[in-house]
């Protein structure tokens, strides 16, 4: 992944494709308590939207053009990032994706809060919200990890990394050091633990019902040694483990009891995303490279190798069924492939402005949700073949995407000087299942 100065933050507004920001410009915490009085000012309900309210509480009549007048300028000026891509690449590519039915609306606009403030930290680095139900969702806001009720729409600091932290867990061989301004770069937050990976290598874990952080380290003494990416996940034998992809061309795998490393496997280049398939047997390994692998989560061995992106990849997701993976690229697509034949993708979908930098399937399977870097998060309906798609479409950097477990709520996180905030989609009740697409 391109790497960034230690000493400088990527932060993305609507007004600019790319910007930095020292690390002193950050406050310790930007948690304020004075919600009442911030909620008349910035939030937006469902109402309000369908009353004609700017669902993100921007209020065009006080710019000087239109809604629909600086999204076509967006269109037009946003310049996609891209390591490798060449010109003929791309024509090729709009050629290949698949011609999808829009309009669709799978996911209805519930709320909008600005009480509190999704960031990013690298430009790459997007999977920084995680919901653990409908009501409660996880993100990051500069130097706080902060939980948002949308039950009780207040937020509550959970977490502050710009202090010292001290692991509270001691155990005999455990190598655990306190760490402090740690710049989250990935998280994840599943099976009742918070996992944080940072800009300079660092990995935290915390039980989400305990006090304090009970196990920190830094994974790695490279100078570029990015965390990318964490997840956690069960083995086969049905154990809790902790994953982790670096800079440094690494995967490392921990016990989640005992945070002991299990295992460590080594690429050829940077790896920019891990995940796991739902019975815990392949890692999809993505990265510094227009290959993605999927290799033996027990060895590391790799098994096969999928072809077809022009640049480097930053997201995957497997379907729940297991037989499904996704993975996102900065050529601006995602592509679909089936692990049984995974010689070619089967299908091939594109955003509208730039690299693929978040992918989620609704537990159940039903939908897969799609983030660009800015501006637009596509939802595919499986059960039309992935042909049919809502589109949600706002301004910002998009800091991450997350569905609730029960798929009720989608959440969205949008990162902006001015219009920062977290948005809220409810489920729409007329849609029903089909099990397989298979």
């Amino acid at each position: 992944m391109e790497q960034l100065n230690s000493d400088e933050v990527s932060y993305l507004d609507d007004k600019s494709i790319r910007a930095t920001k020292n690390d002193s410009d950050f406050s310790d915490s930007d948690f304020e308590d004075n919600f009442e009085t911030k909620k008349m000012e910035t939030d937006t309900s469902a109402q309000e939207a369908r009353n004609g309210k700017d669902i993100q509480g921007i209020q065009w009549e006080g710019f000087k053009y239109t809604r629909d007048e600086f999204r076509e300028t967006r269109l037009k000026q946003y310049e996609n990032f891209v390591n490798i891509l060449a010109p003929s690449s791309r024509e090729k590519l709009d050629k290949e994706h698949q011609q999808v039915e829009k309009g669709k609306n799978f996911y209805e606009f519930q709320f909008n809060t600005r009480l509190v403030t999704s960031t990013i930290v690298h430009f790459q680095l997007r999977n920084l919200v995680w919901a653990t139900s409908k009501h409660d969702v996880y993100l990051m806001q500069n130097y706080s990890l902060m939980h948002w009720s949308s039950l009780l729409q207040r937020g509550k600091e959970v977490v502050n990394v710009a202090r010292s932290v001290t692991p509270t867990q001691k155990l005999p061989g455990l190598f655990s050091e306190p760490l402090s301004r740690v710049q989250v770069s990935s998280m994840a937050v599943k099976e009742n633990l918070i996992l944080l990976g940072g800009f300079n290598g660092e990995l935290l874990c915390k039980c989400v019902n305990q006090p304090g952080v009970a196990f920190c380290t830094r994974l790695s003494t490279e100078d570029n040694a990015i965390t990318n990416t964490v997840d956690i996940y069960r083995s086969p034998s049905g154990s809790l483990r902790l994953i982790t992809a670096n800079n440094d061309c690494k995967i490392r795998v921990f016990d989640a009891q005992s945070f002991t490393r299990v295992s460590e496997f080594a690429f050829d280049w940077s790896v920019n995303n891990t995940s796991v398939n739902p019975d815990g047997k392949l890692l999809a390994v993505l990265g510094d490279s227009t290959e993605c692998l999927i290799s033996d989560s027990h060895t590391g061995k790799v098994i096969s190798s999928l072809k077809g992106h022009k640049d480097y990849s930053f997201a995957s997701a497997w379907h729940p069924n297991g037989l499904i993976l996704a993975t996102g690229n900065q050529d601006t697509t995602c592509r679909l492939w089936d692990i049984r034949n995974p010689s070619e993708s089967f299908a091939v979908l594109k955003g509208n402005m730039g690299a693929i930098r978040g992918l989620k399937f609704t537990p159940e399977g039903r939908f897969l949700a799609m983030a660009e870097p800015a501006d637009f998060v596509h939802i595919f309906d499986m059960q039309s073949g992935f042909l049919q798609s809502q589109e949600i479409d706002l301004f910002g950097e998009i800091a991450g995407i997350s569905f609730s477990p029960d798929t009720e709520a989608l959440y969205v996180g949008v990162a902006d000087r001015t219009y920062g905030s977290l948005m809220e989609y409810k489920r729409r009740k007329d849609n029903h299942y089909m099990n397989s697409f298979f």
